[in-house]
């Protein structure tokens, strides 16, 4: 009772006593702070700055009015798009393929991480790195052109070999039912060297006395790889997870755009390349920006719900 009471007779510090105690803190540590100075200049300037633009999704912009002065039509551009002829079709084709480059592209990057952890030769791993990581350096503009000497059905290489073998020339690239599948195996290709580099070095910092002891324990290969490599890079596997979640209307624009075209388009057409052609090309400004302020809450809303479960489920995994 004597301890409780004396805990609750000790005086809370007052607001210039938090003040001091911050900026002797700041001070102490006044190098890192200076360090990380430009970067919250970056922040501030380029990211938190441009926010004032989201006030175009609540006025009918024009450009000859300004941006002040453009008339205010409060929620009507989101109730615009919500109830158009094809909000419904575009969520669909976006939440579709975005669902698939998680479904597989998430879980590739991984298992590659983890197939050239094993691989003992040197020269062999790095090579193999090498290689899977560099179509990540190449543009979608090159990656298609690439796609188009594979798969065009007059001179393609894989339509040379299926004529070769007595089939019918496939239109790959303009079939609606491939668009889909080739959108996400285009893009698994293109980024899982790159995503293993990450799980890679989360690998290199797991202790190998773990590995010592469930060998030890006469654990085999795959027990050693659920009950200590999965556990070791579990952290990083959640971090990137929430990172996808929050982009999960973010289907690729670079990569759709230059894919789509007139024949596979109702299968193709995602949220970015409607706003592109509302927004650049029909100049309907205010209809695109509402468009991003409702992929932005979205995209919100999703983070806090993985963060939230990634929480609440830590510790809990295998």
């Amino acid at each position: 009772m004597n301890s409780i009471a004396t805990a609750a007779s000790v005086p809370k510090p007052s607001l210039r006593t938090k003040l001091y105690n911050s900026w002797r803190r700041v001070m102490r540590f006044k190098i890192l702070y200076l360090l990380l100075l430009p970067e919250l200049i970056y922040f501030v300037v380029f990211k938190y700055i441009p926010m004032l633009g989201i006030v175009i999704a609540f006025k009918n912009y024009n450009i000859g009015l300004g941006f002040w002065d453009s008339p205010w039509v409060g929620f009507n551009n989101f109730k615009n798009f919500i109830n158009g002829v094809y909000f419904w079709d575009i969520m669909n084709t976006t939440i579709t393929i975005s669902l698939g480059k998680l479904l597989f592209g998430f879980s590739a990057p991984i298992i590659l991480a983890l197939l050239i952890n094993e691989v003992t030769v040197g020269w062999f791993k790095k090579s193999v790195q090498t290689v899977t990581y560099l179509p990540h350096f190449i543009s979608w503009v090159i990656a298609y052109g690439l796609m188009v000497a594979l798969l065009s059905p007059g001179e393609g290489f894989v339509n040379l070999l299926i004529k070769q073998y007595g089939f019918q020339p496939i239109s790959f690239l303009t079939e609606p039912e491939w668009i889909r599948p080739l959108i996400i195996g285009s893009d698994i290709w293109k980024e899982v060297g790159w995503g293993a580099i990450l799980y890679l070095a989360a690998l290199a910092g797991i202790d190998p006395s773990l590995y010592e002891a469930a060998r030890m324990d006469g654990a085999s290969k795959w027990r050693q790889l659920w009950h200590v490599t999965l556990p070791g890079i579990r952290n990083v596997i959640i971090i990137l997870l929430i990172i996808r979640l929050s982009s999960i209307l973010d289907a690729g624009f670079d990569q759709i755009f230059m894919m789509s075209n007139t024949f596979n388009a109702d299968k193709s057409d995602i949220i970015d390349t409607w706003v592109y052609r509302q927004g650049i090309e029909q100049m309907q400004i205010s209809l695109a920006t509402a468009v991003g302020v409702f992929k932005s809450i979205i995209a919100f809303v999703l983070v806090l719900s993985a963060n939230k479960l990634a929480k609440k489920f830590d510790g809990q995994i295998w």
